[in-house]
């Protein structure tokens, strides 16, 4: 019985990831991927406590644009399965959770950059027509999803928490170092790619206005927020009473007013 809850685990773990990154059917949430971990092992009260723990945590935090975060969802299933597990209580499973859940960061980084080289691979066998090879590649980037989760959870599961620790203790420096400097590109990347799409040039004002204020200003994320807010409501109303007085004239020129009595008279 432990056998198969403890490849369950694994394979929940991996699907997690998975669906994170494609179909978001499950969720990665902690209450929900928690609530599915105490089904598995038998004890959904304690995995829910340690779910709503991991929750909160993740509450103030967003990974935006390509950006990486702990797994709050990896740590929950960790957590959970170790507390269960092992009896050693709900302190001691949010107190593993965590470190499973920053080493999926290093993980997560590694898998980003690795499937951008395969999303070049896909372009590069579409010029050549090779279809078939390229629908395979994108089965790799998945597959590293799901090892990106499984393959820590083994090692706790298989080996116990000292394995995790000694893996993020054994990693060289500037290996860390270099996803860590990686990671904090992406976002960058990301707030690229998302401007590209956008009308930048239209609304470059109220983007210079925005970098002033976190660059110079160290204005926080809120107040940022909320100044763009009221540049958004101000620049709708604006463009809803220019629309409404086009609309007008329009209505009230003389050629439509001749165009309306041709009308009328015919």
């Amino acid at each position: 019985m432990g056998t198969i809850q403890s490849i369950l685990i694994i394979l929940l773990v991996a699907w997690m990831i998975i669906d994170q990154n494609g179909l978001v059917i499950v969720s990665y949430f902690p209450v929900i991927v928690g609530f599915i971990t105490g089904l598995i092992m038998g004890d959904v009260t304690t995995a829910m406590i340690i779910a709503g723990t991991f929750q909160l945590m993740q509450l103030g935090v967003a990974n935006l644009g390509g950006s990486s975060m702990p797994n709050y969802g990896l740590a929950t299933i960790i957590g959970a399965y170790l507390a269960i597990r092992t009896g050693t209580g709900i302190k001691t499973g949010i107190a593993v959770g965590l470190p499973v859940g920053m080493l999926a960061i290093q993980l997560d980084v590694l898998v980003k950059i690795i499937n951008n080289f395969i999303a070049h691979r896909m372009a590069k066998l579409n010029a050549e027509h090779k279809w078939r090879a390229m629908r395979r590649q994108p089965w790799y980037g998945v597959a590293l999803f799901g090892l990106e989760g499984a393959i820590p959870t083994a090692l706790l599961v298989f080996f116990g928490p000292s394995a995790v620790q000694a893996i993020l203790t054994w990693l060289p420096k500037w290996f860390t170092n270099g996803l860590t400097i990686a990671g904090g590109l992406l976002p960058v990347v990301g707030v690229g790619m998302l401007l590209h799409y956008m009308p930048t040039k239209k609304f470059a004002t109220f983007l210079i206005i925005g970098f002033v204020f976190t660059a110079y200003l160290n204005l926080p994320i809120l107040g940022i927020a909320l100044i763009g807010f009221a540049c958004a409501y101000y620049y709708f109303n604006a463009a809803m009473k220019r629309a409404e007085e086009k609309k007008t004239n329009v209505t009230n020129s003389p050629l439509m007013a001749n165009s309306q009595g041709d009308d009328y008279d015919e």
